[in-house]
Formats: C-alpha cells, structure tokens, sequence
C-alpha cells in the first residue's frame, strides 16, 4: 500500500532540496530518518517533517506497522516564484526570483 505526505510552498530552493531528497530515496523509514537527523543541510528539518508526517499517514490511517515502511518514491518540484527588485547603479532596478518548492 502506497502512503503519501505533501508539503506545499516551503521556503527552500529545490536544488537544496534534492541534495538530501536523494539521501533517502529507496531506505527503509528507520534508516532514513536517522540519516536526515545528522545531515548538516537546510533542508534536513524540512524533509524530517514530512517523512514524520508520512509515517504517522502509515501508522493512524493504514494500520501498518512502522517496521515494514520504506520511502519508495520521493521528489521536488519547483514552486511558487516570488519577484523581488535588487537595486543596481543609477537609481535602476532588477527583477530577481525567489524560489519556493512545491
């Protein structure tokens, strides 16, 4: 049975993202979870976050047991791009985006 836990509009990039997205991919939830809690990146706490509430999905939803889960499928997508001016010499402006993933 498939178990799916989503995060929407989180303030990370997803090149910062995948790094550790691509840590867990194919771990049994144990071992991901203990990998993700000695990361040093950014988007460790994030992708904690949303492992835990996968689990929980697993375990209150499905009745399965928690020694039986491991991530099979798990990706980012590009979010919500927010515009922002940088300012340059002169008095003028540039559009610069900030990334969200979805």
């Amino acid at each position: 049975m498939k178990v799916k836990a989503i995060a929407n509009q989180v303030p990370i990039t997803p090149r910062k993202a995948r790094l550790v997205i691509d840590l867990i991919r194919g771990k049994r939830v144990k071992e991901a979870e203990a990998i993700l809690m000695f990361t040093p990146k950014s988007a460790s706490p994030i992708v904690i976050k949303l492992l835990k509430s996968a689990i929980a999905n697993a375990v209150h939803n499905f009745k399965l047991n928690i020694n039986d889960l491991y991530v099979e499928m798990v990706y980012v997508n590009e979010g919500l791009r927010l515009p922002r001016l940088f300012p340059r010499a002169k008095g003028k402006t540039d559009k610069k985006k900030k990334e969200q993933v979805i």
